[in-house]
């Protein structure tokens, strides 16, 4: 799918029932819209598929979509995108008469679909049949879940970074046991016309091997680098499907081989009884033709059935009354006869003579005894058959030894199983303190156990540790920034707290409870102590002014200073008798703080020099009269 601007979109900023974080739109397919999001209550990645809504008012469209959930939902294989959640929301900037759009929560795959990767011609013969052996795996696992997918084409197959297989769209699929699943819907086929069955292009009930033969047409395109049917119409590569025959892959890749094409032959059969009758079947046969071995499959058991002795019997000479008896004698059978096979045929003309009609009457009775007698050595023969077949005793069942996967790949080690003749295995994850995440840590039953083919193997995939230490890079971080750290180490971003503090930025983590370098489960929890940007102002009146200068300049505080001396008789000179930010409130870190210092007052004049003062308008220079 890719992402146009044709059509609206949901807004960015929407979160689904209260938890899921619609991000960029990320692919676009005929039914809906795919959006990148995230799990706010888990921290993961996830895609947000939800119905267009030009498509949403239509039952059709709002079932297909539901059963695509359903379908998906009881699914659990490492081969099938996980649906992990479904719901419906109103459309945003909609009237409250618009539909519900409903959406389905799924497992995000970071990858390319087959059809980007054969667009791009880099898919080799090799990737061709394990990216088939993944689909396979994945069919086998839904078809004995009673799911048909229907819809198998290059489209809906991802193949992630470390090459492994992922199906998607189960917007058409049905239930094998559902009686109404035919591939007509409303006089229109269902499906894709280069991969379509040609039950499906008939419009016959799908099983399982319609499937198969998708399958088949996506590795034709794999290794021909184009369809097995090409035409200017669908309705016309339908036709294809029905009555022609397909052109050998190796006519367009010489890499392919004989035994690779005689695999593709049988798998394109028109007759689906001719097809493999399994994903199972189809997928040993791939690994036959790949390892040059024969393959041994055969579409169906023949047997030679003996001739009824009534073949043998005589015919009498008269004509016998009934058609259904003349097929009796004839070597037919006694099944399948119309109400017209029992209608009496016209009689010759004979001569009405007693004689005569003793004769006719003793040929008839042997006739009639030569029938019952016919009849009972066929049942006789078929009860003792069928005593034979029901007391032979049952064949050993097909062992191997389970191959060693530790430390391996999720494909890799499925594909090992494969190889072996096993079924798909069903995966479970576990920590584990010695095998990296993602890879294998084991079986069940374990390795070189001998086990039936058939017998039910589980894959347990490494989620990594157990227990993980919370890192001592955090403090320093921002709060998006911690957060991401923490959900790639599979722990959890809690409660956020703000404190006080001299060096820490504002909005940066000071610490986290637990602390760092404490060793938690994983998946816990870990809450983030921010800083505030401000710093708590100590009490420093009564202090002496240098002393005071050193306590705001501490490390612990980092505040600047400024001095005003004001004249105090009552405080010694020196002494801190006020501060300009109250004891105990915040400031932004960094901030200077004026600092009230007490001083000496200024000397007062002495009192000769006053009375000097006083007398001088009266002195010799003054004086009036007198000597």
């Amino acid at each position: 799918m890719s992402a146009d601007n044709g059509h609206p979109t949901l807004n960015t900023e929407r979160i689904l029932d209260g938890r899921y974080e619609v991000g960029e739109l990320i692919g676009r397919g005929g039914m809906a819209d795919v959006y990148l999001g995230r799990d706010s209550r888990l921290g993961r990645a996830v895609a947000i598929k939800v119905l267009r809504p030009d498509l949403a008012r239509d039952p059709l469209f709002q079932s297909r979509f539901r059963r695509e959930a359903q379908a998906v939902a009881g699914l659990n294989h490492a081969s099938i995108v996980s649906v992990y959640d479904t719901g419906d929301q109103a459309p945003a900037n909609g009237s409250p008469d618009d539909p519900r759009l409903p959406f389905i929560v799924m497992e995000y795959v970071s990858g390319r679909t087959l059809r980007d990767l054969i667009k791009a011609g880099e898919v080799s013969t090799d990737d061709a049949v394990d990216y088939t052996l993944g689909v396979l795996a994945a069919l086998e696992y839904s078809h004995r879940s009673g799911i048909v997918h229907r819809d198998i084409k290059p489209a809906n197959v991802m193949v992630t970074r470390d090459g492994h297989v992922k199906v998607m769209d189960f917007g058409i699929a049905r239930a094998v046991a559902d009686s109404a699943a035919t591939m007509t819907q409303t006089q229109a086929v269902i499906g894709t016309a280069q991969y379509l069955s040609p039950e499906q292009a008939r419009g016959e009930t799908v099983d399982a091997r319609s499937d198969l033969y998708s399958a088949a047409c996506l590795l034709f395109e794999m290794l021909a680098g184009r369809p097995p049917f090409i035409g200017d119409s669908p309705v016309s590569v339908a036709y294809q499907h029905v009555r022609e025959a397909p052109p050998k892959a190796a006519s367009f890749n010489p890499e392919v081989s004989g035994a690779l094409e005689s695999v593709l032959e049988r798998a394109l059969a028109k007759d689906r009884n001719d097809r493999y009758q399994s994903a199972h079947d189809f997928r040993d046969a791939l690994l036959a033709a790949r390892n040059g071995t024969p393959d041994t499959f055969q579409t169906a058991a023949t047997q030679a059935v003996p001739h009824s002795p009534v073949s043998s019997a005589p015919i009498p000479d008269e004509e016998p009354r009934t058609r259904a008896m003349a097929r009796v004698l004839e070597g037919g059978p006694l099944t399948s006869m119309s109400a017209d096979d029992l209608e009496e045929t016209p009689e010759p003309p004979y001569e009405d003579t007693r004689n005569r009609q003793h004769e006719r009457r003793g040929r008839r009775t042997a006739w009639i005894v030569t029938l019952f007698v016919a009849i009972g050595l066929l049942l006789a023969a078929g009860g003792i058959y069928a005593y034979n077949l029901m007391n032979q005793p049952p064949p050993p069942p097909a062992t191997a030894s389970i191959p060693d996967v530790e430390n391996m790949t999720q494909t890799a080690a499925i594909n090992a199983l494969l190889e072996k003749g096993f079924r798909a295995p069903a995966t479970e994850s576990q920590y584990s303190d010695t095998v990296e995440s993602g890879l294998a840590i084991g079986t069940e039953p374990e390795a070189g156990s001998t086990v039936a083919l058939d017998s039910e193997i589980t894959l347990y995939i490494s989620q990594g540790p157990s227990a993980i230490q919370i890192p001592d890079t955090l403090p320093g971080m921002s709060e998006a920034q911690a957060r991401d750290t923490l959900r790639l180490l599979g722990l959890q971003g809690g409660n956020t707290t703000t404190v006080n503090s001299a060096t820490v930025p504002e909005g940066r983590v000071i610490e986290t409870a637990p602390g760092v370098g404490t060793s938690v489960q994983m998946g816990s929890t870990v809450d983030l102590v921010l800083s505030s940007g401000k710093v708590s102002v100590p009490n420093v009146v009564d202090m002496e002014v240098e002393e005071a200068k050193a306590f705001l300049a501490d490390p612990a505080y980092g505040l600047e200073t400024e001095v005003e001396e004001v004249e105090n008789s009552v405080v010694e000179p020196g002494t801190v008798t006020g501060q300009s930010a109250q004891p105990g409130s915040d400031v932004p870190q960094g901030s200077t703080i004026k600092l009230t210092v007490a001083k000496a007052p200024s000397p007062s004049p002495s009192p000769s020099a006053s009375s000097d003062s006083s007398e001088s308008p009266t002195g010799p220079g003054n004086r009036r009269g007198g000597g």
